[in-house]
């Protein structure tokens, strides 16, 4: 595609968008920070203005910058409008909204271990929608990586998988992540469009879709508390996980394919354990070494020609 080739030589910083693999992992680390955040901020901004905030906010940091392609994509843009506002419902509204829902009522552990079956409802949907089968090696390395994922969340014993509870907010997370795979196997139908102008358009539809809900979510007795946490979190989730994720996302699906490309959210549970080490000051462990180790063989098995 025409936006490809643009986005690959002539923009500042086009090798690491020829990168995927790197690309894709530094949306998974991006994921993991968000999830959680997520949980971090509940009791200070409701779920659907949260996620409200973070695709507004995205959408206006990024106009600047996608203002002169939109201009030239637009008539590609409105042929598809369809399909924009099918990607904008699910990949960013809906998909997000019930994700941070999900975490006003589940653990921020829970949501990076549900995270982990994400590929599988990718493989799912891009079977149903366009007859793509998993190949051995891909199915071999989800399974693989995502041994590795449960080696981390229960701290290499049965015991405390089996201790594990899951609740409502678990339910959500998992609805949010069958939609999140529609929305990565769909992408091959987006419009022939350079990314900003994409990314642009699907935030901004999915804020505006959002609107109604944050309206009747803080008419009903839900506030906002504007603190310092709150206002960092705002600007985190804008710029990493949405504004960059995003971007991130969809180029590497482009360049390797949506089942290829799955397996790396496996990395989001490990991302976001490192993360409790480093900011939380919890201890590394043999089973954090061989969970990491699972989880890169077994991207590393699925992502092989």
């Amino acid at each position: 595609m025409a936006w490809v080739r643009e986005a690959g030589t002539s923009r500042a910083g086009g090798w690491l968008f020829d990168q995927p693999y790197l690309l894709l992992a530094l949306t998974s680390l991006f994921w993991a920070g968000n999830t959680v955040l997520g949980r971090f901020v509940v009791g200070h901004v409701p779920p659907i203005t949260l996620a409200f905030i973070r695709w507004g906010g995205a959408c206006l940091i990024l106009l600047p910058f996608a203002a002169p392609h939109l201009r030239r994509d637009w008539p590609a843009i409105r042929r598809h409008a369809g399909v924009m506002a099918l990607l904008a419902f699910t990949g960013f509204a809906v998909y997000n909204t019930l994700a941070y829902y999900g975490l006003q009522y589940t653990t921020a552990i829970n949501g990076l271990l549900l995270q982990s079956v994400a590929p599988l409802f990718v493989a799912m949907w891009t079977f149903v929608l366009f007859g793509d089968r998993l190949t051995l090696r891909q199915a071999g390395g989800i399974c693989v990586s995502l041994s590795g994922v449960f080696v981390i969340v229960c701290h290499g014993s049965l015991a405390v998988l089996r201790a594990t509870a899951f609740n409502r907010g678990d339910l959500c997370f998992v609805i949010a992540l069958v939609i999140y795979g529609f929305y990565a196997a769909f992408l091959r139908r987006r419009p022939a469009t350079h990314p900003f102008s994409f990314l642009a358009v699907g935030m901004g539809g999915g804020a505006v879709l959002l609107l109604p809900a944050v309206i009747w979510e803080l008419g009903s007795g839900r506030t906002v508390v504007f603190d310092a946490e709150s206002v960092l979190s705002f600007a985190f989730v804008c710029i990493f996980p949405s504004l960059l994720g995003y971007l991130f996302l969809n180029r590497g699906i482009e360049l390797i394919g949506a089942n290829r490309a799955a397996p790396f959210i496996h990395l989001v549970p490990v991302f976001g354990s490192a993360l409790a080490i480093v900011l939380l000051g919890e201890r590394f462990q043999l089973f954090h070494a061989i969970g990491y180790a699972l989880v890169f063989a077994g991207i590393t098995v699925a992502t092989r020609r």
